[in-house]
């Protein structure tokens, strides 16, 4: 508690403390929901096995337009990743030096639990485990991986997006609905490998309008300091000229129409989007072929977030509106110490968080059978609904556990600050961090996209595993400085 009570007095004054909220909240109703949801039941083997409550609760399907919250998470990265990028830039510093910084805290995290989910594997095949449970248990454990994909890959499209709202404001998103609509108009009439690029056109334009929200700064606000994000937590930066004066965009008039680059915040605008992408998202759901649920359905053709849909997208228009309209009470509430400090503890282990919360779950459901008071009710009895609440508890003190373990991991990880380099060092640097950090989104792909029933016997797949570390090693090298006199 002292610790954070010195971190909150460290706190910038220009700082977006709601995007720290915004933040923390999105990543705690995504652990509660894939906690909330979890159905436990046994194979013909009698293993545990355990699937999604959502396709036998279709009554269900309208609350996960309140659950589905990833859309707030790549719009809050947007505005840190905008603020990052331009303190960076304004010290020096290039592309290349911001993505190795910014990937510090998103991979050292990651490594670590698939490090220890591979070692756990290994003792588990020594044991005579099979490789195809094994897989399934590293698959279930691993399903955070699958956003983490997408949200590196607009971290590293960044300082390009960037550039492109700049010159073109609110148009990129607009070009990106549009990608994303003939990609569900492909899946609707054909097989769903037709949508695959929604998996990135969609998380962009909302990462876009991050971008645009953060250029819609006025000076009565203050000259804001970077948000946190995933790879930097509230607070854990002295207040310093850098940090508490990030220089602004251009402050000459914005452009007008679809061209304009500062999304506009007012109350009126607000009231549009919420109603607005209300009103679409019914019309596409109710009335058009879209799924109502916009969490996954287990046996469902379509589906709203893998890849993202024009439906999805509608509801991180309505998400935005409300962000708008709660942004002033949001940010008096903020000043007061006390709040401020939980969502300073949340965003210091942010990450860890969410990658361990299915691993918590795994370690609890493996607790429960050992000793076998593992409860298995069917979907929607009075016994399933009668164990959420125990079952909520005892996953927060599994995962509190595992968080005191590996959350210094995260908060360990230091500020870096790489400065640019010219010439044929520069060149170099930034091949190795394209390379190194392609590999780390290759290896977490391919583990995504194998199966979970593959025999696999370290339970993530050997190739995938050697290119993340192989695509990790590069950067922790090039963060330490390796090459920099080459």
């Amino acid at each position: 508690m002292r610790r954070l009570g010195q971190l909150a007095e460290r706190t910038p004054a220009g700082r977006e403390r709601y995007i720290d909220l915004l933040r923390a909240l999105a990543i705690t109703m995504v652990v509660a929901g894939h906690w909330g949801v979890t159905v436990i039941g046994r194979d013909p083997a009698g293993r545990p096995t355990g699937h999604s409550a959502l396709a036998d609760l279709p009554w269900a399907y309208p609350l996960t337009w309140l659950a589905q919250v990833m859309p707030v998470f790549f719009l809050v990265g947007g505005y840190a990743n905008a603020a990052s990028l331009t303190r960076h830039r304004a010290r020096g510093g290039d592309s290349a030096g911001w993505l190795l910084d910014r990937s510090a805290r998103l991979i050292r995290p990651t490594s670590a639990l698939l490090l220890v989910l591979t070692v756990a594997a290994a003792l588990g095949r020594l044991r005579d485990t099979d490789p195809t449970h094994l897989r399934t248990v590293i698959w279930f454990a691993t399903i955070p991986l699958w956003f983490l994909v997408a949200y590196l890959l607009v971290v590293a499209l960044t300082p390009p997006m960037y550039a492109l709202h700049r010159r073109y404001g609110l148009a990129v998103p607009l070009a990106l609905v549009a990608l994303v609509a003939l990609g569900d108009l492909g899946r609707l009439t054909g097989p769903a490998t037709l949508a695959a690029g929604n998996y990135l056109f969609g998380w962009l334009a909302v990462h876009q309008l991050g971008f645009a929200w953060y250029d819609a700064r006025t000076p009565a606000t203050g000259p804001p300091s970077e948000p946190a994000g995933p790879s930097e937590p509230a607070g854990t930066a002295p207040p310093g000229p850098a940090e508490t004066a990030v220089p602004r965009p251009p402050s000459g008039s914005d452009r007008r129409g679809v061209r304009r680059r500062r999304l506009p915040t007012s109350r009126p605008t607000a009231l549009a989007l919420l109603v607005g992408g209300l009103t679409a998202l019914i019309l596409l759901t109710v009335v058009g072929p879209w799924p109502v649920a916009m969490l996954k359905v287990p046996g469902e053709r379509l589906d709203n977030a893998s890849p993202p849909s024009l439906a999805l997208l509608a509801l991180a228009a309505a998400q935005l509106g409300l962000i708008l309209l709660l942004l002033a009470p949001a940010r008096r509430w903020l000043r007061r110490p006390r709040p401020w400090r939980v969502v300073i503890a949340v965003n210091l282990v942010v990450l860890t968080v969410f990658l361990w919360h299915l691993t918590a779950a795994v370690l609890l459901i493996g607790l429960l059978d050992a000793v076998g008071l593992l409860p298995t009710p069917p979907v929607g009895s009075a016994a399933w609904w009668g164990w959420r609440v125990p079952w909520l508890l005892l996953l927060a003190v599994v995962l509190a556990v595992l968080v005191a373990v590996f959350g210094p991991i995260e908060t360990r990880s230091a500020r870096h600050r790489t400065g640019r380099r010219s010439g044929r060092a520069g060149r170099v640097r930034a091949a190795l961090t394209v390379a190194g950090y392609a590999a780390v989104i290759g290896g977490l792909l391919v583990n995504s996209a194998t199966p979970k029933d593959a025999p696999e016997p370290l339970g993530t797949p050997v190739p995938a595993l050697v290119a993340y570390l192989a695509g990790a090693g590069v950067l922790r090298l090039l963060r330490s400085g390796w090459g920099s006199r080459g």
